[in-house]
Order: C-alpha cells, then sequence, then structure tokens
C-alpha cells in the first residue's frame, strides 16, 4: 500500500466517521441537532466534502505518476479497447527498445495472448486491447508491459529487461 493509498483513506475515514456521528450518535443524545448551529454544521460539511475532493485530485495526480520513472517526459494515455496505453512518442523507433521480435514471440504468447489479440501470434484474448489495431512505439509498449496501467498488470518484476525488450520488438513488428 503506497503512502497515496494511506492518505486517501485516511481523508475518506475522517468523511465518514464524521457523517455517521452527525447521522446516528449526535441526533441521539441532541435531538434537535444541529438546531441554531446549522450554518456551522453546513460549513463544516462542506469543508470536509471539498477537503476530500482536493486530496483525490492531488493525490490522484501523485499516484498517475507513480508508475513512471523520473526524467522524461510524460506520455499521455490514449484508449484503446476500454483499457489505457501509451500513446506513441515521437522517438519512433526508440532509443532503449532493440530486442529480438523472433525471442519476443514466444513471450507475448505465454504472457499477453490470453488478453491481447495479436494476429502474428496468433492469440485472441479480449480482455486488453486488440494489438492489430494499435499503433504503439517500442519504448510504449515496454513501459506499458514493464509499468502495467489501465488495468494491465505491471511485468517488470516477472519479466527481464531483455524480455521486456524482446515483446516490445515483437508487438511492433507485428503492426506491420
Amino acid at each position: 500500500m503506497s503512502r497515496n493509498d494511506v492518505i486517501l483513506g485516511v481523508a475518506a475515514a475522517v468523511l465518514v466517521v464524521f457523517s455517521l456521528v452527525v447521522s446516528i450518535v449526535i441526533p441521539r443524545r441532541d435531538p434537535g441537532f444541529p438546531g441554531k448551529n446549522i450554518g456551522i454544521f453546513t460549513a463544516v460539511a462542506v469543508s470536509l466534502v471539498v477537503i476530500v475532493l482536493a486530496t483525490v485530485e492531488i493525490v490522484g495526480e501523485g499516484h498517475e505518476a507513480e508508475g513512471s520513472e523520473g526524467g522524461g517526459e510524460s506520455v499521455p494515455a490514449e484508449t484503446n479497447g476500454g483499457e489505457s496505453v501509451p500513446a506513441e512518442t515521437d522517438g519512433g523507433e526508440g532509443g532503449s527498445g532493440e530486442g529480438d521480435a523472433a525471442a519476443g514471440e514466444a513471450v507475448f504468447t505465454a504472457n499477453c495472448g490470453s488478453c491481447h489479440t495479436l494476429e502474428e501470434a496468433g492469440t485472441a484474448g479480449t480482455v486488453g486491447p486488440n494489438l492489430d489495431e494499435s499503433t504503439l512505439d517500442v519504448d510504449a509498449v515496454a513501459t506499458q508491459v514493464e509499468n502495467g496501467g489501465g488495468g494491465m498488470p505491471p511485468f517488470g518484476g516477472q519479466l527481464s529487461e531483455e524480455e521486456i525488450a524482446n515483446v516490445a520488438a515483437f508487438v511492433v513488428a507485428s503492426q506491420g
């Protein structure tokens, strides 16, 4: 569980506890609640909601960036088949993505084919996007495979850098 998850959990818990206390506990002790203090009660309630929403906005932005490595520019995501995948970068061929497409086919079939359709690999997965319709570059594919995102799990801990480079090379070569 990341620090951001804890912050979001605490903010949500404070709002939930406040809501339960003012809707169950206080009215049993003081049936006229909030009475003449309605202005203060409303200000506190609205403030808590605004704080939780601001926390989600601020911490949520940090949470999106957790999977990306520092120093590089952020690559916007495009949606393909209900799953976010990194958009193509300017680099085209990419600087770090030199892999063996032939070796990548076996890696793809063993690890990716159950979720993704890719005619070249003979796979027809329906969970992730159809990679036959995708136009990603090698770096974008490698980043997505390593870090996951948009419903896709990260494979950085399961596959070696060489395997990731190979599968990225295979996916891009299979796109035509």
